[in-house]
């Protein structure tokens, strides 16, 4: 069984970046002369996927001219969220809604992607197919974070995710079964309802990442991301 399709969330405002996004949207900000974007991009690439869908909305223009500007060798759609933006919850079921698959990776850019995620993505999918789960979130030890501020979100036991201890952090990186949006409306909600609801039924899983962790968080950390 293979993934073909990956989702990137790129329509949010970025306010704990302002100001330098005010006028440049979070997803192309660079670390390396290289946009968060397309550290994302190429990542997924190296997977094998085989199509990118993007969302957008705050500097939407600026999303659409980099996608078009860049020839990434893969197919990329960029679908808006619309009129109101539509968090991260609404943003996915308003992407999902556009895609045939009924299997799907999600990829935040905010996280410094690199290509050495490829390995441990590959094993997440086969785990995915293998235990026939309908998620998987990719997490990773609080103590690998480059961010030292960032709490823990989960725990997670033998790939399953809960909320007592709060060792491990999300990465920005699941997979998704449609079924799971099941009596969800295209509209503004966070993906984190959904994970609530499938934890009360021990229904979370998780797959542990073991490289560091790096993800421009604040304007801070965006800054000691520049010098590394």
């Amino acid at each position: 069984m293979k993934i073909n399709t990956a989702l990137i969330l790129c329509a949010g405002y970025g306010k704990r970046l302002n100001p330098i996004t005010l006028k440049t949207p979070k997803p192309l900000l660079k670390i390396k002369n290289i946009a968060l974007l397309e550290h994302c991009i190429n990542l997924i690439k190296q997977v094998g996927i085989k199509k990118i869908f993007i969302n957008s909305f705050y500097l939407k223009e600026q999303i659409n001219k980099f996608i078009e500007e860049n020839n990434f060798e893969i197919e990329i759609k960029v679908i808006e969220d619309g009129n109101v933006i539509l968090n991260t919850g609404g943003g996915v079921l308003n992407l999902v809604s556009k895609i045939n698959e009924n299997d799907f990776l999600v990829f935040n850019p905010d996280t410094i992607w690199n290509k050495n995620y490829s390995l441990e993505i590959e094993s997440m999918i086969n785990l995915y197919y293998k235990k026939k789960l309908k998620n998987l979130l990719l997490l990773v030890d609080r103590k690998l974070s480059f961010d030292k501020s960032l709490k823990g979100d989960f725990n997670l036991d033998n790939n399953l995710i809960t909320k007592d201890h709060k060792n491990f952090i999300y990465t920005g990186c699941q997979i998704l079964n449609k079924s799971i949006f099941k009596d969800r409306s295209i509209e503004n909600f966070s993906i984190s309802e959904i994970w609530s609801d499938l934890i009360k039924n021990n229904l979370l899983s998780g797959f542990e990442s073991k490289l560091e962790f790096y993800h421009a968080t604040d304007l801070e950390t965006f800054n000691k991301l520049l010098d590394l």
